[in-house]
């Protein structure tokens, strides 16, 4: 049977190029040259921590990054942004969380969608994706059609698609 799995995961090649590109405008910015202002990547934990002197270099930085994620065709939905937090005198940092997978209710509210639709297909939730199975192609596409549609708040991708 024809199958798809539906995913949500961050491309971390072009998350690391971007921030990469970010720390470069930084220290070449006039309002942040000769400031604590910088972006670190832990690959391990998947997350961003951005430093800065103020919480205006934060804004300015988180700007920067969205911009240059968006130009490497990243979706900024993968940014789970957290609280500024002091540290040791004027500091401030930023934690970002790079989201991956899809979490269990979403992954609940994406198998309800497709119930609800009526189309002639079967979703089983297998980890963190969602396999989507039919008789027919053209059921999966409008399935995909449809997700694309109905669930905005998540950036999902379709691969493993079977024939």
């Amino acid at each position: 049977m024809p199958s798809f799995d539906t995913v949500s995961e961050a491309n971390m090649e072009e998350v690391k190029n971007a921030i990469t590109q970010v720390n470069k405008v930084v220290t070449n910015r006039f309002d942040l040259k000769g400031t604590s202002a910088k972006v670190e990547l832990k690959d391990k934990e998947r997350e961003i921590t951005i430093f800065g002197d103020t919480e205006f270099h934060l804004d300015q930085i988180m700007v920067e990054m969205t911009q240059t994620m968006g130009k490497r065709n990243v979706d900024v939905r993968f940014l789970d942004i957290g609280k500024v937090d002091k540290i040791g005198g004027d500091k401030v940092k930023q934690v970002i969380k790079v989201k991956n997978g899809i979490q269990t209710e979403d992954a609940k509210k994406i198998v309800k969608v497709i119930k609800d639709s009526k189309l002639k297909v079967q979703a089983s939730i297998q980890g963190d994706a969602v396999r989507v199975t039919g008789a027919k192609r053209d059921d999966l596409q409008a399935t995909m059609a449809m997700l694309r549609k109905e669930i905005k708040d998540l950036p999902l991708e379709f691969n493993n698609f079977r024939d």
